[in-house]
């Protein structure tokens, strides 16, 4: 009986290892629920910003230009024709798959209550008004604020609003805190035109946000009920920050207030939990902003609504999550782009500028302001749109500085990034597949030459049904035979927590990265051993293969893509050509025979980035071998 016991827990303890959970409770650990109710700033003080009829404050605040645009933007809504979202257009996405049919119109709503709201809070005369409270009349006849694709979220699991229901997801929650500021700063205003209008709000703000977070346990990104192996990813602090802004600007019962308050921080300590001590976003930079990001305006709306009291910014974990944005920035816009990542990218500069500032990054800080290009983001998003006007000119005032160590390792996550003296810049990984947005595409790399991708990750296309579902492998960008890696045996890698590298190591002083990918492979790929590594000296880049297999049936294949011309010409030496970047792959001609597929990108997510076409180019083993090692040699030319 012990014995079972004690095999017990040792699996769960592998379990849970394997998927990076760890208990550390970072905001239960630092303050309990009497101290949160303590803490608490009541009736909206907390606000840093002006009340609506304070004019020269909001002059002082917004200045002469950014008052002009927002102004210029809400006037653009002033004749908007308010969307009905159709019960066919929910329907569609159970039908075809389409998000777009219901979202468009939906987001459409949103822009414009956005906009109104903006621009009355800049002008000051009553001007938009009206249009605001047809856009918020509108929102309340709404049956839910949630997108779709979301829907399934409902014990029907079916795609038409149930109206006997609620769902916070992602879409919901934006709404909701995008109306409970439109409450805070116009609730009077409204009032004076009929108080039936800020009652309706705060009654649907009530059933649909703070009844709703505080009666369902059911929703899997509170992770109140999550199960060793399970997932949380950049749904827990999205859902949770906007909960907590509604919370915090329409609540004003201390004890109702406090208990709401203490509960998110449970949920949030999932999030955290889940997230490497090293703090790297297994989804990938384009996630950042709504996973480490949400996270961040979290803690700091957090912190503002406690008067400072309730703040882990000191904590070294909070700061590498926010410095992982700087250290995956390529250059030139490009970044490293695991996962569901786009390629192009590099944050929010005043976003990563106030959680620099907050954990006291000067690497972020003069990141924020190499990136800053002076414009004023708005967004439905009006926490962080209040937060970039506020902080615009102290980021402006700064001087910008690229930051580029000299490499980054990421030990729990095993991502790692090498630079050398030539301009070359290196991203690999380790890691497992059954990450969050995740491919199947352990010990894949990608290569840069002065900042421009020469070997890259395609990345993914338009999300559809199919994109997060069962039939999800199926598509090519999620699939190992698409990565910078190698099909073993005619076998491609698998979905699945137990399909991971091992042995991953990193030394820096070599510069060199390996990890062990055989266990990422299904048992009919018979390999026993394949040890994917990669050194990085300043004139070339090594890249070995030492594999050891149970047997050899097919021939191995080792795949490269990229969206350079590529010439195969001479044998043993591949010429690639990206812009006015040139290099040369190197392999054994002894080896292996060249081929070259054309890719074809007709999903404007990919092309947008790519061109109308990749490449995949893949070298074919000429000899069926259970042991060898192949070696390539990645150089740049003249």
């Amino acid at each position: 009986m012990k014995k079972n016991i004690f095999t017990l827990l040792l699996s769960l303890l592998f379990i849970i290892q394997a998927n990076a959970y760890t208990q550390k409770n970072l905001l239960q650990n630092f303050a309990t629920l009497q101290q949160v109710e303590s803490a608490l700033v009541i009736n909206q003080e907390w606000v840093p910003y002006p009340d609506y009829n304070d004019r020269s404050g909001w002059n002082d605040l917004l200045g002469n230009d950014i008052k002009a645009k927002l102004i210029t933007e809400g006037e653009k809504a002033l004749n908007y024709e308010w969307k009905v979202v159709k019960l066919t257009d929910y329907l569609e996405y159970e039908r075809t798959g389409s998000r777009e049919i219901m979202q468009v119109p939906f987001n459409q709503n949103i822009t414009a209550i956005t906009n109104l709201l903006l621009a009355e809070l800049a002008e000051g005369k009553g001007r938009f008004t009206d249009q605001l409270m047809n856009g918020v009349f509108a929102a309340c006849e709404m049956t839910t604020w949630s997108l779709s694709a979301h829907l399934t979220l409902q014990n029907s699991k079916r795609t038409i609003p149930d109206h006997n229901e609620h769902i916070i997801d992602l879409t919901a929650g934006d709404l909701g805190s995008l109306l409970s500021w439109t409450y805070y700063f116009f609730n009077k205003e409204f009032d004076k035109v009929n108080p039936i209008i800020s009652e309706r709000l705060r009654h649907e703000l009530q059933e649909r946000i703070l009844n709703t977070y505080m009666n369902e346990d059911r929703f899997w990104w509170m992770a109140f009920n999550l199960q060793p192996g399970g997932m949380v990813n950049n749904w827990n602090p999205w859902c949770n920050f906007n909960v907590l802004q509604s919370f915090l600007l329409v609540e004003n019962d201390r004890e109702k207030l406090a208990k709401a308050v203490y509960r998110t921080m449970r949920s949030v300590d999932e999030f955290i939990n889940y997230t490497h001590e090293d703090g790297a976003c297994e989804e990938g930079p384009s996630y950042w902003g709504h996973a480490a990001g949400k996270m961040y305006d979290y803690l700091q709306i957090l912190s503002d609504g406690t008067k400072g009291e309730i703040s882990i910014f000191n904590h070294p974990m909070i700061k590498n999550m926010g410095e992982y944005i700087v250290r995956s920035y390529v250059g030139d816009g490009w970044v490293v782009n695991f996962a569901d990542a786009s390629a192009r990218g590099g944050g929010d500069p005043a976003l990563i500028y106030r959680y620099g500032k907050a954990v006291k990054s000067d690497m972020m800080i003069k990141h924020a302001a190499y990136l800053n290009d002076k414009e004023i983001r708005i967004s439905r998003d009006i926490f962080r749109t209040l937060q970039n006007i506020y902080h615009f000119n102290e980021l402006n005032n700064i001087e910008g500085e690229q930051q580029k160590p000299l490499y980054s390792w990421y030990p729990n996550t095993e991502f790692c990034y090498m630079n050398n003296k030539e301009g070359f810049f290196l991203a690999t990984k380790g890691g497992y597949n059954n990450e969050s947005h995740n491919h199947n595409d352990l010990g894949t790399f990608s290569i840069y030459l002065n900042n421009t991708p020469i070997f890259i990750d395609a990345g993914v296309g338009t999300y559809t049904r199919q994109t997060f579902s069962g039939e999800r492998y199926s598509i090519w960008t999620m699939q190992s035979d698409y990565h910078n890696l190698p099909l073993i045996n005619g076998v491609s890698q698998a979905y699945g927590s137990q399909y991971k590298a091992k042995n991953t190591a990193f030394n820096s002083k070599k510069m060199h990265f390996s990890t062990d990918i055989a266990d990422a492979y299904p048992v009919e790929a018979g390999v026993k051993q394949w040890v994917r590594s990669y050194t990085v000296s300043n004139k070339k880049l090594l890249i070995k293969d030492d594999f050891s297999l149970e047997e050899a049936s097919h021939a191995n294949e080792v795949n490269f893509l990229t969206w350079g011309d590529i010439d195969i010409s001479e044998n043993g030496k591949v010429k690639i050509v990206v812009n006015d970047q040139k290099v040369l792959l190197s392999y054994n001609k002894n080896d292996f025979d060249v081929s070259i597929k054309t890719i074809l990108l007709d999903d404007p997510r990919l092309s947008n980035v790519w061109g109308s076409k990749i490449y995949r180019l893949t070298l074919t083993a000429k000899y069926i071998n259970k042991r060898d090692t192949y070696n390539y040699t990645v150089q740049q030319i003249n």
